[in-house]
This record gives structure tokens, C-alpha cells and sequence, in this order.
């Protein structure tokens, strides 16, 4: 953190100590630290199997930890039912999408609101995200499983919108997406990011893309995070490049 002692002061929106997970056997998230200030862009670079995304869905409570805390904005959250965490302001963007196939673009949208009662902000945010992505709303009507796989990308993010987060958890989001694709995905990212405030915490394979619009980042292997530090300083680092970013 920082030391500035006011920034220090403040507390993160999402504190993560000593945390494990897994599977059986298998230890996937292995006394892992993490933490996320508000408003800020933070990248998890790993590996395939480094447990990226087993880490995410013990965040946002879809799979249980094993030891650990988990806090949002000083709340412990880590035996809450994942309901409970989207009110909170963690929501998550999946790995693959996710979207309902059969449904419309506006109702897999309206579904992200499930939770909310307030029917004119739900309009209002609605309208949002239509501006951010002009393509859903020329497809509004059309079947979610039609759409491409970067429109598909672009509603499974403002169906996560509709949740109005505080936190935004990316699961990588340009996966088998073409180059142009993946720079207008991280564009609304990082405009989510200063223009509404939304803190991101962005898991991806793609390093390189990943740490270049981050604050800071985390290089995960084997379940434990192995170094963190500003991210310029991550891209600059032999080790890194040489193991995430093609040398």
C-alpha cells in the first residue's frame, strides 16, 4: 500500500489474507494475499492452472474457502452466499461469457438486476450500458447465443454492470477474441474505471495487454502470488517477460 499516511487510512474495497481453496485433493488458491483500494485498476497474471479463476470464484462466493479472509470495504465476506456479495458491489464478469443463450440482450441485462428494486435507476443503467455498447442496443431484442463472441463479451460485462459494483472481477475477458475486439473491451474498461469509478481487478493470460492499462499487478503461479508491484515496473521486469510476455 501506499505510504502516504492518508491513502494508507483508507480502507481497501476488497482485502484478501492467507486464503485457500481448492478442489478434493487439490490445493488451487494457496495462502494467498491480495488487495484492491477503491477505484483502482489491479491485473492477476498467471499461467493456465495457476489458479486464476478458482481464486475469483471463491471471491465472489460461488466456491467455499478452505482457511483465510476475505473482506469488502472492511466487511468480512468470506462465508457469505454469493447474493450477498453482489449487493456488497463485487461483481463478476465469467470466464466463456455466460451469457443466457435462449433469452434477449435486454433480458439477460435485466437479470445482472435481479436484486434491485429501484425500477428507474434499473432503466437508467439500462441506458448506460447501451450507450457504452451501441451494438446491444441495435440487438436488444435479438437471442443472447446469436450475437458474437465479442458482443457476447460486451453484454456478460453490462449484465455485471446492472449490478451497479463497486468491484468489477474480470475473468479473462479477450479470451478468443480478435486484437481489435480485445483493445475496445480494455478501452470500456478503463473508462468504467475513471469515468464511473468502478475498481477492477482483471485476471488474464494476456499479460502484456493486461498490465499496460493496470495500476498495479500480481504475477500468480501454482496457487500463490510470487510478486507484486506497479505495474510498469512488472512489465519491465526480465523475469516477467520472459515467462508472460514473450521475452
Amino acid at each position: 500500500m501506499s505510504s502516504d499516511p492518508e491513502a494508507a487510512s483508507v480502507t481497501p474495497l476488497l482485502a484478501v489474507t492467507g486464503l485457500c481453496s481448492g478442489y478434493g485433493p487439490v490445493r488451487a488458491v494457496e495462502q494467498l494475499d491480495l488487495h484492491v483500494m477503491p477505484g483502482e485498476r489491479v491485473a492477476l497474471v498467471g499461467g493456465n492452472g495457476a489458479g486464476k479463476s478458482t481464486l475469483l470464484h471463491t471471491l465472489s462466493g460461488l466456491h467455499p474457502a478452505r482457511a483465510g479472509t476475505i473482506r469488502i470495504a472492511g466487511q468480512d465476506s468470506t462465508r457469505w452466499p454469493a447474493h450477498r456479495i453482489v449487493a456488497a458491489g463485487l461483481c463478476q464478469v465469467p470466464e466463456g461469457r455466460q451469457v443466457f443463450a435462449p433469452l434477449s440482450v435486454e433480458d439477460n441485462l435485466r437479470l445482472g438486476a435481479y436484486s434491485r428494486r429501484d425500477t428507474e435507476g434499473v432503466r437508467r443503467d439500462l441506458e448506460q450500458v447501451y450507450t457504452l455498447f451501441p451494438i446491444l442496443a441495435e440487438r436488444r431484442q435479438q437471442r443472447a447465443g446469436t450475437l458474437s463472441g465479442g458482443q457476447q463479451q460486451m453484454l456478460a460485462m453490462g449484465r455485471a454492470l446492472l449490478g451497479r459494483p463497486r468491484l468489477l472481477l474480470l475473468d479473462e475477458p479477450s479470451m478468443g477474441l480478435a486484437p481489435l475486439l480485445v483493445e475496445e473491451i480494455f478501452r470500456v474498461i478503463v473508462a468504467l474505471n475513471e469515468q464511473q469509478g468502478v475498481g477492477i481487478l482483471l485476471v488474464e493470460q494476456n499479460a502484456r495487454a493486461a498490465l499496460a492499462i493496470a495500476a498495479r499487478g500480481y504475477v500468480m503461479e501454482n496457487g500463490r502470488i510470487v510478486k507484486t508491484a506497479p505495474a510498469a515496473q512488472l512489465l519491465a521486469d526480465d523475469a516477467v517477460r520472459r515467462a508472460y510476455l514473450g521475452g
